[in-house]
């Protein structure tokens, strides 16, 4: 799959970039629609079971907006996997971690700094390290501008998740740095409490909220009695 259409254009709708860099021809059901508010820079907070498309919520919207879109990922791991799958896709992403060395940092700065970037992932505790957020960022706003800022495992904000962690509690002080960015938070889990304590705590402005099924009508479940020849079985 080639990535010959430009880095951002109004010239194509979001079904031709869907099909050309990700090869769908429709969205799931709810994807159109989150698209749709992310290209109009409205807050947002999406949660959808895993493998339900919640990347391509932000992934998409990143290609169609001039400047930059922030992720923020949790794991090494999960951003190196999600960068490498955009990258095959022909897209320009790239992530910044402790696995790299200096000179590739200072590459990948340079890259991010001239405009050859469309998604960077980053974790909590760099995004938040004062160099970055009060020096490396507002160059790239300055210079790049900064399209969004999407909060992957966005249920780590909230206490009352099951894997909170304070670092993410901190992430609101984005808003204080760019009241005009857009956020959109996404989540495979959340409560209805723990919902309203994301869109609390990272300061979601009036944000669209799309809960997706979690019906799996491929799974079902059934009871039998239990045979002596059970461990056969």
């Amino acid at each position: 799959m080639t990535a010959s259409l430009p880095l951002s254009t109004t010239d194509i709708t979001p079904e031709q970039a869907l099909k050309h860099y990700f090869g769908y021809d429709s969205f799931r059901p709810g994807q159109r629609q989150i698209v749709e508010n992310a290209l109009q820079d409205r807050d947002q907070l999406v949660v959808m079971p895993t493998g339900g498309g919640k990347s391509l919520c932000f992934q998409l919207p990143a290609l169609l907006k001039p400047g930059l879109t922030i992720v923020v990922s949790p794991l090494i791991a999960l951003m190196q996997d999600q960068v490498q799958l955009l990258q095959d896709n022909g897209i320009q992403a790239t992530f910044l971690n402790s696995s790299l060395g200096l000179a590739e940092m200072r590459a990948r700065t340079h890259l991010l700094l001239d405009g050859h970037i469309k998604l960077l992932y980053v974790a909590p505790e760099r995004l938040l390290s004062q160099d970055f957020l009060t020096s490396f960022l507002p160059q790239l706003q300055n210079r790049t501008g900064i399209a969004a800022f999407a909060i992957d495992e966005a249920h780590c904000v909230s206490e009352w998740g099951h894997d909170f962690r304070p670092e993410y509690r901190q992430i609101n002080i984005l808003r204080e740095h760019f009241p005009d960015v857009p956020v959109m938070a996404l989540t495979a889990t959340a409560t209805e409490r723990v919902r309203q304590d994301i869109m609390t705590q990272l300061g979601l402005r009036s944000p669209n909220v799309h809960i997706a099924s979690f019906n799996r009508p491929n799974l079902y479940y059934e009871v039998r009695p239990k045979q002596k020849n059970a461990y056969q079985e």
